[in-house]
């Protein structure tokens, strides 16, 4: 049955994968439909497979909206784009929105950044899942206090996930980039492939499990995965500036990635919450549509896709400081899932 699961999701991730790039190649008659662009981080992640099988559902499931999905680039340009009404949609996070709101951390030179963030709405929640500190069983490294003096990637220059596994990494081992271990600046498919290749001693992504690119190597190679055995994380002394809106504190099992992970116990990590944001001048009956259209279709596919157990409406409708899109929350509101 494990291996069936496996075998499903990653039907569904090449399904995915194939779809995001048909609907950037197929022209549709001018008048057809009315066409969004969403953007979204590397293939691989989870908000990258979240965000494409949305555009695939809403796509298939009715003949008003055709989305096209580009799957490059950083969620933090992608937020100031849908700002500046650029593009229609592309991923968040409360805690980026809240950086961007302020105009501080990666925004701090962007003027416009607190003007380009209230033109912001949020469709839905999802959770981005664990952030996963992977390192090979042979390396060496068995804790997180061993990345000293080791090349780390923590994610892309700029992006919301290099930001906040600095900040977790700082607050758990008191190591900070440059001084205590080497800062890998690339992005996840270079970076992903320098792992591979041995020039990278550990390797960061957040997704849910099971997440494609770590079953990926552990086909062929046998992994650990960094982090903590403390079940809550707002003990750590050295954690307490780091609970900011939007983070979290989750665990990987010894048992998610199969027998090439080494782990014997729960990992106990980072998590966050991400979501998808919209131009707050998209109609409200597009966005309407679009939630109508996408929810219904999600749970026929669920049984074939694991990774979408957490992607729950109670989870999609939190509330945070980014409003959500009118459209959105009426169909919430219809549902009984909103008041």
């Amino acid at each position: 049955m494990k291996g069936r699961a496996m075998l499903n999701f990653k039907q569904v991730t090449m399904a995915a994968a194939v779809g995001a790039i048909a609907l950037t190649m197929t022209a549709m008659p001018a008048t057809a439909k009315e066409r969004l662009k969403m953007s979204t981080i590397a293939p691989g992640t989870s908000m990258y497979l979240v965000m494409t099988t949305m555009a695939n559902l809403i796509n298939q499931n009715q003949n008003d909206i055709e989305i096209s999905v580009d799957a490059t680039g950083a969620a933090t340009k992608h937020m100031v784009d849908v700002g500046r009404g650029k593009i229609d949609m592309s991923m968040t996070s409360p805690t980026v929105h809240m950086l961007m709101s302020r105009g501080i951390a990666m925004y701090k030179k962007l003027k416009e950044a607190p003007k380009l963030a209230k033109n912001l709405r949020i469709l839905f929640w999802f959770p981005l899942g664990p952030y996963h500190y992977v390192t090979y069983a042979n390396s060496g490294i068995k804790t997180l206090k061993d990345i000293k003096g080791k090349k780390v990637f923590l994610g892309p220059p700029g992006g919301g996930q290099w930001a906040t596994a600095r900040t977790f990494l700082q607050g758990v081992t008191g190591y900070k980039v440059k001084s205590d271990y080497k800062n890998v600046k690339a992005s996840f498919s270079a970076a992903l492939q320098g792992f591979q290749d041995r020039q990278i001693d550990v390797y960061t992504i957040g997704c849910l499990d099971p997440c494609a690119q770590l079953q990926q190597l552990t086909a062929t190679s046998k992994i650990r995965m960094l982090g903590t055995d403390i079940k809550d994380g707002r003990t750590i002394p050295g954690l307490k500036k780091y609970w900011i809106p939007g983070r979290e504190w989750t665990s990987i099992a010894p048992d998610a990635y199969g027998k090439n992970q080494v782990n014997d116990t729960p990992v106990y990590v980072n998590g966050a919450v991400v979501g998808v944001t919209a131009r707050a001048s998209l109609p409200d009956a597009t966005t309407y549509k679009m939630m109508k259209t996408f929810w219904p279709a999600l749970e026929k596919i669920r049984a074939n896709a694991p990774w979408t157990r957490d992607v729950t409406m109670k989870y999609a409708t939190q509330k945070f400081a980014m409003p959500f899109h009118p459209g959105a929350a009426k169909y919430y509101k219809e549902i009984g899932a909103m008041k």
